[in-house]
């Protein structure tokens, strides 16, 4: 039986949302160790976050350079093996990098970095590496997201034509109307957030899930993108049109003004013999359209599911899956990896993936900006 994984953290302390979805989703499968990591740069809120989640503190480090540099001196089998990074936008690619130099496997969150130039260095850096990288675009790792990309490989829907991503919030309503609030919001200041808020944030994940379930590739886009104030420099808001392989279109509508709207996130895909559907706030659901045929609702946990969608269900049908359980299913595919272990490609998003979000932000704003043109996907 192998043991478990050593895992560090970077970032994600105090009441924030992620970093209890990335320690929570480590701890499912009792594939991972939380041993250590720096979770604050204030020290005091550093170690009293360790404590106050029943971590020791001899391997909670003051920053990221003194982690590195007092784990490479335990002994190869007692030091961490992945570490997880959860820091904000404009510190994922010299922390991963420096990890990948040292021999660590990386768990980053997306962007993956805020230029495809870093995006680049990354790439080669992991060839000499030789670890394992992840990207965690969350909603891969849903039970029912996994299936639709399986009933897309095997034909279900037929020939693709048409795939469709809408990704609305309204959380930066409140803040966006205020000249203060807006200048002092990290996500709104792109020496933190990169070159874009809203399609940085939350348009790269409707880009990733359209590729990851629908199987084409997207290869052009056409974007045109709301910032609301002059003196605001981010996006808040965008509608981006699609070109596709197989003569495919589609569309990404994406926002953060969305006034009322929590967390929602619909993807559907059309080929010419079906139609599926899935709508993150229902996410037990996956609803497949055929001509001349009622509506089927498929579930997880059932027989009829993939063997990929059944390897991500954790609980008897009937038993809602969340978001949770779907960054666990990301934590346990790369355990797999890690490991050696056979897996499944779609069990969790590679570098490959990220490269191809932090590209699709790039050619969405300079789409934006030389005239809501077409942009090809391609170019560096």
């Amino acid at each position: 039986m192998n043991s478990k994984i050593k895992l560090g953290i970077l970032g994600g302390g105090g009441d924030s949302l992620i970093g209890v979805l990335h320690r929570v989703a480590a701890s499912m499968f009792d594939k991972y160790e939380l041993v250590g990591g720096v979770f604050n740069l204030n020290w005091d809120e550093n170690v009293g976050f360790a404590k106050n989640i029943g971590l020791p503190t001899n391997r909670i480090y003051k920053d990221f350079d003194t982690l590195i540099a007092q784990e490479l001196k335990l002994p190869e089998q007692e030091r961490m093996q992945v570490v997880s990074i959860l820091t904000p936008n404009f510190l994922h690619f010299s922390m991963a990098k420096k990890l990948l130099e040292n021999g660590f496997h990386v768990i980053c969150e997306k962007p993956m970095t805020t230029t495809s130039s870093e995006a680049a260095i990354l790439k080669e850096t992991l060839q000499k590496a030789k670890t394992v990288f992840a990207v965690t675009y969350t909603y891969t790792g849903y039970p029912m997201i996994r299936q639709m990309r399986e009933m897309v490989k095997e034909g279900v829907l037929g020939n693709i034509q048409k795939i469709d991503a809408q990704y609305y919030q309204g959380w930066i309503n409140p803040i966006i109307h205020d000249t203060e609030k807006r200048s002092n919001t990290w996500r709104l200041n792109p020496e933190k957030s990169g070159l874009s808020c809203c399609v940085g944030d939350i348009g790269t994940h409707a880009f990733e899930m359209l590729e990851y379930v629908s199987g084409v590739t997207i290869e052009s886009i056409l974007a045109d993108l709301n910032y609301l104030y002059s003196d605001n420099k981010m996006d808040i808001d965008g509608t981006i049109l699609l070109r596709c392989s197989n003569n495919v279109k589609g569309v990404i509508c994406t926002s953060q003004i969305a006034t009322g709207e929590e967390n929602s996130f619909v993807v559907k895909i059309y080929g010419d013999k079906a139609g599926i559907k899935w709508e993150q706030e229902n996410p037990n659901f996956l609803y497949l359209m055929e001509e001349g045929k009622p509506l089927q609702v498929l579930k997880p946990g059932h027989t009829y599911n993939s063997e990929l969608s059944l390897g991500g269900t954790k609980l008897p049908p009937g038993h809602p899956e969340g978001i949770f359980d779907a960054m666990g299913n990301i934590y346990k595919g790369v355990a797999k990896a890690i490991h050696k272990e056979p897996y499944n490609s779609g069990e969790f998003p590679t570098m490959t993936d990220g490269i191809r979000g932090v590209s699709f932000i790039e050619k969405a704003v300079a789409s934006h900006q030389q005239g809501n043109v077409w942009v090809a996907m391609n170019e560096l």
